[in-house]
């Protein structure tokens, strides 16, 4: 078997939330094509609907109609979504609605604190479960602060600038590192008063509402990762990934397999909207391990489960250090990820902040526990390619909350 093809992705996740978002609080129509098929987004989707925005469907592509937003009648549900939770919690706060935040078993189980304490200090008046869902937000008069963040968080930093726009004066956030930065990317290509000096960005209180517009969502680089990944594990393999998003702050895989010797070449690299996007190709060669830590992390956050996999077959011991950040994702990816590479026989070190492996090793199948986590599923799948045995996913339904139709798409690659 050999993994050969070309894919054009759906919409980058990210970017999905985002535009959706930026949409709804835009005056007239705004039109969005190729939007992430992904439950989350969808979530996101129905919460804004939730809120009195009118969104739907025209062909392929989604438009929203933005303007006034009003209080629901109903708990928003933001089933497993922490981007529709996080993100939702600011923008809402800043527009001085009234809700309840709901999600799902694991989204109930994930800290909120992070989001709900800078949303304090710019006065909203809020009750949660010690921190996390259900959370209450009321409607509340918010004034601009400096805030320095703990953690490099795109969604704790998109959450207070979107604050920010209803607050009165200026609202900035410092991170201690560079996180995912489509945020400010977009409200800047949106006409916002929006300014982004190192690792601090402020924003001004939006007077005016944003202007509707026309948005072409790229491709999204975390599910390329699983793709790039089968082909640069099997041998004599060879894929092209077209228009993926190549924003800096995302491309931490593609650079971490860059290093490990994949073979990659961008074919093609232009801009759209700000955003910068390329075609690539992706083709099998012998892997190196790599180390990674704290600095390299907000860049490849989502693709470390994918990373493990490499580095089971990769010559010689790769070290993932300062991804403490991994144990409150969708589940404990640490934990998930050394319990059941070692099920597949793998030599691998579980570490507070990461973990530990020694390649290559040969992979066997095994009965996986996805822990309802969308990316473990899909980085097993993968595994199950370079493994003696079948590899038996305990939910694998769960892919479809960043890409329903990963299964269909893997089956269409092997030849």
């Amino acid at each position: 078997m050999v993994i050969k093809g070309e894919l054009t992705f759906p919409g980058d996740k990210s970017i999905s939330h985002r535009s959706l978002m930026f949409a709804a609080l835009a005056n007239g129509e705004s039109r969005l094509s190729n939007s992430s098929t992904g439950v989350d987004v969808q979530s996101t989707r129905k919460c804004l609907e939730a809120c009195g925005i009118k969104i739907w469907n025209d062909g392929n592509d989604v438009i929203v109609k933005g303007g006034t937003f009003s209080n629901p009648s109903e708990p928003l549900d933001c089933g497993n979504s922490g981007t529709t939770t996080r993100l939702l919690l600011g923008l809402l706060a800043g527009q001085g609605i009234n809700a309840t935040f709901i999600g799902d078993d694991s989204l109930s189980s994930r800290p909120m604190n992070r989001i709900l304490d800078p949303l304090s200090k710019m006065g909203l008046i809020s009750e949660s479960n010690n921190g996390k869902l259900p959370i209450t937000i009321h409607k509340s008069e918010l004034s601009g602060i400096k805030y320095e963040s703990p953690v490099a968080s795109a969604q704790v930093k998109s959450a207070v600038l979107l604050a920010g726009l209803g607050a009165s004066g200026k609202t900035s956030v410092t991170e201690p590192t560079l996180s995912r930065d489509h945020t400010e990317k977009m409200l800047t290509g949106l006409g916002v008063n929006i300014i982004v000096d190192g690792l601090s960005t402020t924003i001004l209180k939006s007077s005016s509402p944003l202007s509707s517009f026309k948005l072409s969502v790229p491709g999204d680089p975390s599910t390329a990762a699983f793709f790039a990944t089968a082909a640069a594990l099997v041998p004599k393999s060879e894929i092209k990934l077209n228009h993926v998003l190549a924003n800096p702050t995302r491309t931490g895989f593609f650079s971490a397999l860059e290093k490990m010797g994949g073979g990659m070449a961008c074919i093609n690299q232009w801009e759209e909207t700000g955003e910068l996007i390329c075609d690539l190709k992706i083709f099998h060669q012998p892997l190196q391990s790599i180390n990674i830590d704290e600095k390299d992390v907000p860049g490849l956050i989502d693709e470390l489960p994918i990373i493990a996999i490499l580095a089971t077959q990769a010559k010689g011991k790769t070290e993932i250090r300062g991804a403490k950040e991994l144990r409150v994702k969708e589940c404990d990816r640490i934990h998930a990820i050394c319990k059941n590479l070692k099920k597949m026989g793998a030599d691998i070190e579980e570490l507070d902040d990461g973990f530990i492996i020694n390649g290559p090793t040969n992979l066997n199948g095994a009965e996986i526990e996805t822990f309802h986590d969308h990316r473990i599923a899909m980085a097993f799948s993968i595994a199950e390619l370079v493994a003696d045995g079948d590899v038996e996913l305990d939910n694998p339904e769960c892919a479809s909350i960043s890409y329903p139709e990963f299964y269909d798409v893997l089956e269409r690659l092997k030849q």
